[in-house]
């Protein structure tokens, strides 16, 4: 159709719409531009115009007028003439942009008009002030213009106070949303800092509006994380930090595999990983950072909308792993040689994926040096995402890129796709190296895309082409022999034929061509050849050096990362332990005695000979004055150094040891660097295995004399020492002068019954556990009483001290609080196990938690429940009898005597959220989330709550209490429950549910009644817990035990778990 065909339909048109505009007027309430639609309409408005007659519902909808339509055609017609035809597309992107700015403005303008319509006082006046801020905010960020963007943020204020309370639109929490976006995109653009906080106040805000169960409070919980790691950003403070991590943590628990917007998740919280590792230094958040990165890349395939940005954040994070010089998720970077890679950071995807480059081949340097599969494996893994990152723009894949080249149609910069050849061709290379390893045909087939790619590069005249023809056909060829396939041979055939014709005759590429053709020939004839010839080859002396060098480096990967040589008492890092070996006579004789064996018994020798050769020792020890640090000793000889303090129990360890034949020996005092975060990081999280992997532990107690016992040391009262008494499986207890601890002559103390009964008096640690612990979440209570009786220098190393213990790799964070640190641990047990126990406890609660203690120290042993007591002794838990009652009306409040009164029930449970005792299968554990504790529970309900007279003697507050399903009792507590407790709050005392409770092996639906009164009909222990807004709960009164007792059967049997939200 001709342009000026066209501009008169369109004219045309123009007249018939004006015409109904008249006879149909535009609604005057709701009168909106859909802008989707008015885009369509703009592109093809005579199709346009056939829908409107045949969906007049399009106008009873208010989706669009017909005034609008008019006014759309008569744009449409101003349109530049260099366009030939509005209805075929695609359209230029000129084009495209005009229409979408005319769009903006036309759309901004009707909302201004539906505004005036509103004056205040209107129903729909907050609609429409949202509607008109929304789109000044959006034509804000296509225009970049901060006076659209203050005033709809003047207007998202009104709209708000307009809007006070929630409804079945989420109205208000609508509001709260896009007043923080404003807020939040303001401050990116003039960074001021009250904007940020104001816009955190209203996430918060937003996230009280969606309570657990809230379809949107996933993506409000998201919205809040990201605003605290903007703040955390500016001002690096930890809370801000953790609590950003806390929240999208448990957005991402909200948004499970398969969820569309898990990938938008993933890639926020590795970001802010990666950022508090930038400014904390703490290796554990990019070590998640990059796992997160790494799961994001799957579930954004080529093509999706969020791979560019993820691809880039898990590149920056994999490249920071390498600046960090250490063992770092499975990038084991102990040297670069080429410092100049890491110095600058990269501004661009093309100097990133630079940087990335030069990294796998210094990694594939290192491969062909040591052999070490995780360096290939690395290699392989950061040229696959240089790759990658230099796709240019619109190519989503290399076969993409490939097609486009091979057409002619590229307009790429020639240097910048050498590099990109160059990468290509490497990658390849790295790929069947591994597949030559480990005869992966996946990698194979990889190789084989990959050089078909590599042949569009290479058209006819290029130098590179016989090359890539000749590894092409030998990559066939392999696959031929691994799933024989006569196409795979056909054409290696083919391939190799054109190869031969490239290649020189007479030079050595043309003989190891001809070479190959002739086999590939044989094989098409006699394809048994084939598979005969496979891996024929005998093993050579290199081949044997280099399998020895990788299971020692496969060895120590898992051991402490220094270790001291006991007979030169000199400290080595992984490359001279592994050289001390190579050197050694003993790996002299190892290779002699591999030239008599078949390749498999040689790996069996070696394994058996290196493992033997690092078996170490480890030290356990409390620290005194005069430590040596590992810049103390680094480059000296320890035995050549003086003999006082730390430094002569260092050398009498090594003595020592070197005394029982080990060569290696370690120790947490000079064998760690201590100035390293990361390396600490590390260490945390390793010590128990390290400990548990060594040959023997030496325990020096330095304050127990040679006719002392354990009673006197001090060592039993750590917080460290905990797990290097379990982890090690071999134990020799040391007296202060380096003499064996009553002059036992075992080889393991923990043999020794006399010993394991001493240590079982000291610790209260069962034989069992002492001789036989497993990491774990096992009995989690029990190990928590046994720390509950130790200290650290640092109170927050309690915590980390229990780390191992559990089997957590959780984050350490020297400068945050203890509460929180054990809150941390806490959280993990029960979001790991469900397991209650955790919560029986007695003491200060912590800020962290209601339901977590501030100290270790509650986890002390607790008196048992006292016996379920005589009909006589029923009314009362203590011996004192009631004086004189006060009642506490609905719990808070001042007292004042009179009748007892019952607060109100609760009845917000979903019926999904109680169960019976008929049901108990399908009770869920306890879980952790978001600072939220989602916990099933045996509820009772209290009625009445009497406060007893003042006793001027005691310094408590004594309460006669009565719920439902329980006897009577009396609380003493330290304060008033006034002061803890709301106006009108409902009080349950509460017995945390699980399985356990029943017995350990107890099937919960086959339990008779009888074995259920059995089992839940003795005292026992609970908890009081407070009703706050929202449907949740805080634990109160803990500082007492509180024992009760079911009032009888019929209790028992009639109770119900309930599921409670406390925080």
């Amino acid at each position: 159709m001709s342009r000026q065909n066209l501009r008169v339909q369109d004219r045309n048109l123009c007249d018939v719409l004006k015409e109904h505009s008249q006879i149909s007027p535009r609604f005057s309430d709701q009168s909106a531009l859909l802008k989707p639609i008015a885009f369509f309409f703009i592109l093809t408005p005579r199709i346009a115009y056939s829908v409107l007659c045949l969906h007049p519902w399009v106008l009873s909808r208010h989706l669009i007028s017909l005034a609008d339509l008019g006014s759309i055609l008569a744009f449409r017609v101003t349109l530049p003439s260099d366009l030939d035809s509005l209805e075929e597309g695609p359209f230029p992107p000129r084009i495209t942009s005009q229409c979408i700015q005319w769009l903006q403005r036309n759309d901004v303008s009707c909302k201004r008009e539906k505004l005036e319509r509103y004056p205040p006082g209107h129903d729909c006046r907050d609609v429409a002030l949202f509607d008109l801020a929304k789109s000044l905010y959006e034509r804000s960020v296509q225009e970049r213009k901060i006076g659209d963007l203050n005033e709809a943020i003047t207007l998202f204020r009104d709209a708000l106070e307009l809007r006070p309370v929630e409804n079945e639109k989420y109205d208000r929490s609508a509001s709260l949303h896009y007043l923080a976006l404003c807020l939040s995109y303001r401050y990116d653009r003039l960074g001021a800092v009250n904007d940020l906080e104001e816009a955190i106040s209203l996430r918060r805000a937003a996230l009280e509006l969606h309570p657990p169960g809230h379809p949107h409070r996933d993506a409000s919980l998201h919205n809040l994380a990201c605003s605290l790691r903007r703040k955390f950003m500016k001002q690096v403070r930890i809370s801000d930090f953790q609590e950003a991590i806390q929240l999208a943590h448990a957005a991402l628990e909200l948004r499970p595999t398969g969820h569309p917007r898990r990938p938008v998740t993933l890639r926020q919280l590795a970001f802010s990983l990666s950022i508090g590792y930038d400014k904390l230094g703490v290796v554990h958040h990019l070590e998640e950072a990059i796992l997160l990165g790494r799961e994001a890349l799957k579930l954004c395939p080529p093509g999706h909308p969020e791979r560019g940005v993820v691809l880039c954040n898990l590149a920056c994070c994999l490249r920071r792993a390498f600046q960090q010089q250490a063992d770092i998720a499975g990038l084991h970077v102990t040297y670069v040689r080429d410092p100049t890679v890491l110095t600058a950071d990269p501004t661009t995807k093309i100097e990133l994926a630079s940087s990335l480059f030069e990294l796998s081949q210094h990694l594939w340097d290192r491969f062909q040096k040591r052999a070490m599969t995780t360096d290939l494996d690395d290699a392989i893994s950061l040229a696959t995402y240089a790759l990658e990152l230099r796709l240019p723009l619109g190519d989503v894949s290399v076969a993409a890129w490939a097609q486009r080249l091979a057409k002619g149609t590229s307009s790429d910069d020639p240097a910048m796709l050498g590099r990109a050849v160059d990468n290509l061709r490497a990658l390849s290379s790295y790929l069947r190296t591994r597949f030559r390893t480990r005869h992966d045909v996946v990698d194979l087939n990889e190789v084989i895309t990959l050089y078909r790619h590599m042949l569009r590069f290479c058209p006819a005249g290029h130098p590179n082409r016989a090359s890539s023809l000749h590894v092409l056909a030998h990559c066939l060829a392999d696959r031929f022999r691994e799933q024989p396939t006569a196409a795979d041979l056909d054409e290696a055939v083919v391939l190799e034929q054109e190869a031969l014709q490239l290649f020189v005759r007479g030079a050595p590429d043309y003989h190891a061509s001809r070479r190959c053709l002739t086999a590939y020939i044989q094989m098409k004839f006699n394809p048994q050849a084939a598979m005969m010839s496979f891996g024929a080859l005998g093993v050579t002396n290199l081949d044997l050096k280099q399998a020895i060098r990788d299971v020692a480096f496969e060895t120590l990967k898992t051991m402490p990362t220094r270790l001291l040589h006991t007979p030169t008492g000199v400290l080595c890092n992984r490359d001279e332990q592994v050289s001390h070996f190579m050197d050694s006579q003993q790996c002299k004789q190892l290779e002699s005695l591999c030239t008599t064996c078949d390749w498999h018994q040689q790996m069996e020798l070696v394994r058996a000979d290196i493992s033997r050769h690092f078996q170490y020792v480890t030290l356990s020890h409390r620290w005194g004055e005069g430590e040596p640090s590992l810049r103390d000793i680094e480059g000296h000889t320890i035995y050549d150094m003086s003999i006082k303090g730390g430094l002569g129990k260092l050398q009498a360890f090594c003595r020592v040891a070197l005394e029982l034949d080990y060569l290696w020996a370690w120790s947490d005092t000079c064998c760690i660097d201590k100035g390293s975060s990361a390396e600490v990081q590390q260490t945390i999280g390793s010590m128990f295995s390290w400990y548990r992997q060594s040959a023997l532990t030496v325990v020096h107690l330095s304050d127990v004399p040679n006719t002392g016992s354990f009673r006197s040391s001090e060592w039993f009262r750590r917080g460290w020492t905990l797990q290097e008494l379990l982890a090690p499986r071999n134990v020799l207890f040391y007296t202060e002068t380096w003499s064996l601890y009553k002059n036992l002559a075992s080889s393991n103390h923990k043999t020794d019954f006399a010993v394991l009964e001493e240590l079982e008096r000291e610790t209260g640690i069962e034989p069992r556990f002492l001789t036989s612990f497993s990491p774990g979440l096992d009995n989690s209570r029990s190990r928590l009483q046994w720390a509950s009786m130790r200290r650290t220098t640092r109170p927050e190393d309690i915590a980390y001290s229990l780390f191992g213990i559990f089997n957590f790799h959780l984050p350490v964070m020297y400068g945050e609080s203890a509460e929180n640190a054990l809150g941390r641990l806490l959280a993990e047990i029960v979001s790991q196990s469900g397991d209650i126990s955790v919560l029986d406890w007695v003491g200060e609660p912590s800020p962290f938690h209601s339901c977590f203690p501030a100290h270790i120290v509650s986890y002390q042993r607790l008196p048992m429940p006292p016996p379920h007591p005589t009909a006589e002794e029923q009314p009362s838990v203590t011996s004192e009898g009631l004086r004189s009652f006060e009642v506490l009306r609905n719990v808070s409040g001042s007292p004042t005597t009179g009748p007892a009164v019952q607060p109100q029930t609760s009845d917000s449970y979903a019926p999904s959220d109680v169960y019976d005792f008929h049901s108990l299968s399908r009770v869920p554990l306890a879980r952790f989330s978001g600072r939220l504790l989602t916990l099933p529970c045996i509820a009772y309900h209290v009625t009445t709550i009497q406060l007893k007279g003042p006793n001027p003697s005691k310094p408590s507050y004594t309460y006669n209490v009565q719920a439902s399903g329980l006897t009577p009792l009396e609380i003493a507590l330290p304060v008033r429950l006034e002061d803890v407790t709301r106006s009108q709050s409902v009080l349950y005392l509460v017995r945390p549910w699980h399985s356990k409770l029943l017995g350990p092996s107890a099937e919960p639906d086959a339990v008779t009644e009888d074995e259920l009164v059995s089992a839940l009909g003795r005292p026992f222990n609970v908890f009081l817990l407070t009703r706050l807004p929202h449907n949740e709960y805080k634990r109160i009164a803990s500082s007492t035990l509180i024992t009760v007792q079911p009032m009888d059967r019929a209790s028992i049997l009639n109770s119900r778990i309930s599921i409670f939200n406390v925080v």
